[in-house]
């Protein structure tokens, strides 16, 4: 299992205490330091079953700064979106939290217990 976590999130730091609390083993990625690639972002929008517009912080001044309100969501523009997270990970929700084929988007603790 892995979370993809930032400690300055309350959130991510919610969800990691519970897989703390849980003795859930996994490994921490602080992906704001180690950003995810292209690549990596791909395969976990497939396990998450989401598409990038979906796990992107669409009000954070960055992604107004970016325009990213005005970027057409649809397959055409799907890697343009893919791109923009990977250069501007402050803009992927979190955390997520990757545990083989699934992933989910742990921003409730429900979120969190569909995965463990």
């Amino acid at each position: 299992m892995e979370i993809w976590h930032n400690p300055r999130c309350s959130k991510s730091r919610a969800a990691k205490q519970a897989l703390d609390e849980a003795g859930t083993e996994y490994t921490e990625r602080r992906y704001l330091d180690t950003p995810p690639t292209a690549a990596e972002l791909t395969e976990v929008l497939a396990k998450l079953g989401l598409e990038p517009w979906d796990i992107t912080r669409t009000g954070d001044p960055a992604a107004r700064d970016l325009g990213v309100a005005d970027l057409p969501r649809d397959a055409a523009n799907r890697d343009r979106w893919i791109r923009l997270l990977a250069g501007n990970p402050a803009l992927i929700q979190r955390p997520i939290v990757i545990d083989g084929p699934r992933a989910v988007v742990a921003r409730t603790e429900e979120s969190l217990r569909e995965i463990r």
